[in-house]
């Protein structure tokens, strides 16, 4: 899968089946559009590509939202490894990529630059600045760019759509299980260990600290969790949260990692999560922490 940094494509990635959206999780909704495109593709005999933004518009739109995500850019390319993708364009969603017009988008992206053949996009599409391009808009010049708009139905599950809005509420609200169904997959955080106040050692129960940055934030509490670290998979318990016990003010992602003692600061660890088992609780002691933390690992393993 070739990875494109920009809409200035290589010419043999042209008149190609593209697929447009944020894409964020790559979960079972995002998989049947990708699918419906891929075999468009292979019956038309065209390159296959999807093209994204980085960072998430909403996010770019509004700074207040720092907290989105279900994954970072480095897991979105990885998934969408697993799709079959002939290429993938990571546009910068910036201030004057923001202010190109609906009309613009079309033509200068769409016609000019990526020449694509067929448009793989959702009902609720929307593009260009103030986001007043739409589906409508699309279908109005298709026969003036020459390509075509394939609308694609969402996925539903009990009546319910399928998208990365859903899987979102779900980790808030601590639904891991369901998460992970929804993604085909186990939802997980990437992060590097960073130096914390060595209160998990002092107890007999070390930690690895993560900062969440733009991850979306999960219901706090601890999990059940798979660490993987240099290409090794561990078992270990989770807590999100601010530690109420030693008052933290800091959100931290720690970690206890079963059968690891060596120092990992500085390391990039995988933090893949199986099932939440309890809600965050301040404890009246240490000796009481101490407890329910070995009643947790025994959940956990």
């Amino acid at each position: 899968m070739k990875v494109f940094k920009n809409i200035s494509i290589s010419k043999n990635y042209k008149n190609s089946v593209i697929a447009i959206g944020n894409f964020d999780g790559i979960h079972i909704g995002h998989k049947k559009v990708l699918n419906a495109a891929f075999k468009k593709a292979k019956k038309i005999k065209k390159k296959f590509g999807l093209l994204t933004f980085e960072p998430v518009p909403v996010m770019f739109f509004n700074k207040k939202i720092s907290n989105h995500r279900l994954d970072l850019l480095s897991q979105k390319i990885s998934n969408l490894k697993k799709e079959k993708l002939d290429f993938v364009i990571i546009q910068k969603f910036n201030k004057k990529f923001s202010k190109l017009t609906y009309k613009d988008f079309i033509y200068k992206v769409l016609f000019k630059k990526i020449q694509c053949k067929f448009l793989f996009v959702s009902r609720n599409f929307k593009f260009g600045k103030k986001r007043e391009g739409n589906v409508t808009e699309l279908k109005k010049f298709e026969k003036k760019y020459f390509y075509k708009t394939i609308i694609t139905s969402p996925l539903t599950k009990k009546k319910k759509t399928i998208s990365s809005t859903i899987i979102r509420k779900l980790l808030k609200r601590g639904e891991i299980k369901k998460a992970n169904y929804l993604l085909n997959r186990k939802w997980e955080i990437i992060g590097k260990v960073i130096k914390g106040s060595k209160r998990g050692r002092k107890i007999g129960f070390p930690t690895c600290n993560i900062l969440l940055k733009n991850y979306v934030i999960p219901k706090f509490g601890v999990y059940a969790v798979n660490v993987k670290i240099d290409g090794i998979y561990k078992k270990g318990i989770a807590n999100v949260g601010h530690r109420p016990t030693f008052n933290g003010k800091k959100l931290l992602l720690e970690v206890n990692i079963f059968g690891i003692k060596k120092n990992l600061y500085n390391k990039n660890i995988n933090v893949i999560f199986n099932k939440f088992i309890r809600p965050e609780k301040k404890f009246k002691n240490i000796k009481e922490l101490k407890n329910q933390i070995r009643k947790d690992i025994k959940l956990a393993k």
